[in-house]
């Protein structure tokens, strides 16, 4: 077994390193998304996720702290290059009919990435036995899944036949 044998620890560290940059991403991303919404409720909608996204941010600090460790983010090709597939969507479709369906996919790509995201560092801290991490990462977890059915709501509500 080599010496500098990596662990779980090691990797929910990098894990936490690896979403606490694109939690920062991400809050640099919402407003130009709320900016070029066009429907008032998905405006609101990212709106709103911005306010969380500060939260959950602060959250991120907290586990950190927990493990004795400081913030610090670690670039994430992933997230760069589902927001990057949101600022396509954004100059494509300016004006467009579809413009805000594609907003809609875009923001659930990114919901779906933190979800996987917090999903497995709340299983690892839990395993790791730190209940208080899990815990916050849990509400985090929470947040994004009630984000994402936000989305799909709205998408079923009427931005998707609109775009249609």
């Amino acid at each position: 077994m080599a010496t500098n044998e990596k662990t779980l620890n090691d990797l929910f560290h990098d894990t936490l390193k690896d979403i606490y940059y694109a939690e920062k991403q991400i809050l640099k991303a919402l407003p130009k998304m709320a900016k070029a919404a066009q429907a008032p409720e998905l405006t609101a909608a990212f709106q709103k996720h911005l306010t969380e996204t500060e939260g959950q941010i602060e959250r991120l600090e907290k586990v950190f702290e927990l493990i004795g460790k400081r913030p610090q983010g670690k670039p994430c090709e992933a997230i760069l290059g589902i927001l990057d597939e949101g600022k396509e969507i954004m100059e494509e479709f300016k004006g467009a009919v579809a413009l805000d369906a594609g907003l809609v996919a875009g923001a659930q790509a990114v919901e779906h990435y933190e979800m996987a995201r917090y999903g497995t560092l709340k299983t690892w801290a839990t395993t790791l036995g730190l209940p208080e991490a899990a815990k916050l990462l849990d509400q985090t977890l929470q947040e994004e899944t009630r984000t994402d059915q936000l989305l799909t709501q709205l998408g079923d509500r009427g931005l998707n036949k609109k775009a249609a």
